[in-house]
């Protein structure tokens, strides 16, 4: 192992310890190789770990996009949802401490490695209930899928039962650069998502022409397995170049003298044996977990750390929590479907996102802008970004009319309870069940739960193409002397539901864009603000804390808070309540945009706290905030020779022991 990494070492550098009599010069050719090989190995270490962030984003997103898919397919409600959602992040507070902390000191490359093939997995796991779990079904009644044989939907002859449409047609199974990719991964993935929405989700285990629905179906459910496949290949191909790799890469000749972050020292440094041999002897585990304690005391003693930890925690639970939902408010707001639902997600939206956080950075290195103005700058996209959330109430949908559930038979609004208001007289003929859900929609532009519930006595055609007459519950709005026909499907959403979506997207694409503004300005008040051999392990403290404090609760109570607005509950076929079947509009909306913005209220108000410390402990003479709360060198002064540039984010002096000490 230690020849493979000396060679892997020389592959990258060709440094050699020279005579003492050719010790005083070098050719120009030999610096020019030397140079040559240190940028290629810093560039091939770049373009990996991009590729890593990459996969990584592909498939955070790509889970976020499956899951109304999931919630059909496996009639679960939201809450549950939310868990599966949460438990993704469960599996870094296991070790995201240890690696921040001892990762800096051991092989990083290789330790990137095998969290790819973790990673890659994981996702492999989440896709395996598709293959053990048999095959979807959905409900449809024998007329709708042949027309050679004439049932009743109205079962008056209660030894007629609804079969689903695979009960009747059994399945047969068929033999910088680093944080644009990152950006680029969530595209991809709500893009893949998108795709994998329109194929059936049993695609190569049964034969298509049997299946009855499409990709606008409310019963659909796409091919969301599929996805999980292709982003667990694509990480185990992230991970293999990181096992080929040396523990460290070679510092460049011009900044061999220069200070560096204790980030970059710890990375890239000098290929000097009997340096790298000294530095071998000094590096103790035990010696580093002596040191921890008093390291998370430091941190936790810092004001601005502290307060700006918890407006992130809570500001990403807002955040979170919306984008985890965002795909099911617009199918149910909207009457959108899950492929467009996705498209426009990752074709608007996290473009947006992306053009917001780099809007920051240009903003911050072309104004040369202190932590104060940081800080600032941060709270002011918070602000107009939640301020821009608001408008959002106005620009819903209203409820669908749906006979029994937002609307009487009558064509009154429904004020009764549910359950009880889903029989009335023009089908108390008819033994019907209340658990079922195969809407139709009547010529009368009203949605019956199933053709039995809307009293229809006959029909005609077979699959999508459908048609029931002798409704009697379609003719008691228009005229109760006379029964209506009724087609296959809900009726869509009202005229002025479309003009609302386009608002919607608008003001959404705006508002991820401000908010995002934020994002850089933040993170640069954050390093700002911590003792230089403290980063690693603070930046460690807050991806946990954000991890355990917000994404992993936020998707479970919002899920929780959106049941509550649920009218129309599925029943699994083993007995319990399923997944959700029609929402309240305007419940949902008010839920949904109300529970993310108090929060983003909330993290502003710790904004306000932490703008506040930065003001008070800022001088005339320009004395600044240390990472432990006293005067020291966490500026808030806007002189260029501290301003924070591109090219390495803060300036620090290196000495011999900052590689092992905290």
């Amino acid at each position: 192992m230690e020849i493979s990494s000396k060679e892997n070492t020389q592959f990258f550098s060709n440094n050699t310890i020279l005579p003492v009599d050719r010790s005083s010069y070098k050719s120009e050719s030999s610096a020019s190789k030397e140079k040559q090989s240190c940028c290629g190995g810093i560039k091939i270490f770049l373009g990996a770990l991009s590729f890593v962030y990459f996969a990584k984003a592909l498939s955070g997103s790509y889970l976020k996009s499956t899951i109304t898919q999931i919630e059909r397919r496996f009639d679960i409600p939201s809450s549950l949802v939310g868990v599966i959602d949460g438990s993704f992040e469960i599996g870094n507070l296991l070790i995201i401490i240890l690696v921040s902390y001892f990762g800096a000191k051991l092989h990083r490359p290789r330790i990137i490695g095998a969290g790819c093939l973790i990673m890659s997995a994981g996702t492999f796991l989440i896709a395996m209930p598709q293959f053990f779990m048999g095959r979807y079904r959905y409900e449809r009644f024998p007329s709708t899928i042949n027309s050679t044989v004439s049932i009743s939907p109205c079962l008056q002859d209660k030894s007629q039962t609804p079969l689903s449409a695979l009960e009747k047609s059994q399945p047969k199974i068929n033999a910088g650069c680093v944080q644009t990719v990152a950006i680029i991964g969530p595209i991809f993935g709500f893009l893949l998502g998108s795709l994998c929405a329109k194929l059936y989700v049993d695609i190569g285990f049964v034969d298509l022409d049997s299946v009855t629905i499409t990709h606008k179906d409310v019963q659909w459910v796409g091919a969301w397995w599929l996805g999980y496949l292709i982003a667990g290949v694509i990480s185990v191909l992230a991970g293999i170049p990181f096992w080929f790799l040396p523990k460290h890469l070679p510092k460049p000749e011009s900044r061999k003298d220069s200070s560096t972050s204790s980030e970059q020292s710890k990375f890239i440094t000098e290929d000097n044996k009997d340096q790298h041999k000294s530095y071998q002897q000094q590096v103790k585990i035990a010696e580093m977990a002596k040191d921890f304690l008093p390291s998370l005391k430091n941190l936790f003693g810092n004001p601005v750390y502290i307060l700006y930890l918890c407006a992130s925690i809570i500001q990403f639970n807002s955040l979170i929590g919306m984008v985890t939902y965002k795909p099911k408010y617009i199918e149910q707001q909207y009457g959108q479907t899950s492929s467009k639902t996705n498209f426009v997600i990752g074709l608007i939206n996290i473009p947006a996102v992306a053009f917001g956080i780099f809007s920051g950075g240009l903003i911050m290195k072309k104004f040369r802008i202190s932590v104060l103005g940081a800080a600032k700058l941060s709270l002011g996209s918070s602000f107009f970004g939640y301020l821009l959330l608001l408008s959002l109430f106005a620009m819903g949908c209203e409820n669908s009319d749906v006979a029994g559930l937002t609307v009487s038979y009558h064509g009154t609004k429904q004020m009764t309870d549910y359950e009880q208001a889903l029989f009335s007289e023009c089908n108390s003929g008819c033994a019907c069940s209340k658990n079922d859900w195969d809407p139709i929609c009547g010529e009368n532009g009203v949605t019956y739960i199933s053709a039995c519930l809307a009293g229809c006595h006959a029909s005609n055609g077979s699959g999508k193409n459908t048609v029931f007459f002798n409704c009697s519950c379609v003719g008691t709005l228009q005229s109760p002397s006379r029964s209506s026909s009724a087609v296959v499907g809900p009726c869509q959403k009202g005229n002025e539901c479309p003009k609302m979506f386009l608002y919607f997207l608008v003001i959404s694409v705006i508002t991820s864009y401000t908010l995002s503004v934020g994002g850089t300005p933040g993170y640069i008040l954050l390093l700002r603000c911590i003792k230089p051999h403290l980063k690693s392990f603070a930046l460690g403290i807050y991806t946990l804390a954000i991890r355990v404090l917000a994404g992993i609760p936020a998707p479970v109570y919002f899920g929780v808070a959106i049941d509550t607005t649920c009218l129309k509950w599925g029943s699994k076929r083993c007995g319990g309540r399923g997944a959700c079947r029609l929402y309240d509009a305007s419940a949902l909306r008010y839920v949904y945009l109300g529970l993310t913005l108090v929060l983003g209220t909330v993290s502003i108000f710790f904004s306000v706290a932490v703008l506040w410390v930065l003001r008070k402990r800022s001088s005339p003479q320009d004395e600044t905030l240390s990472a432990n709360g006293e005067r020291g060198t966490c500026g808030t002064k806007s002189r260029k020779d501290n301003f924070v540039n591109s090219d390495r984010l803060i300036q620090t002096t290196y000495w011999p022991e900052k590689e092992t000490r905290l």
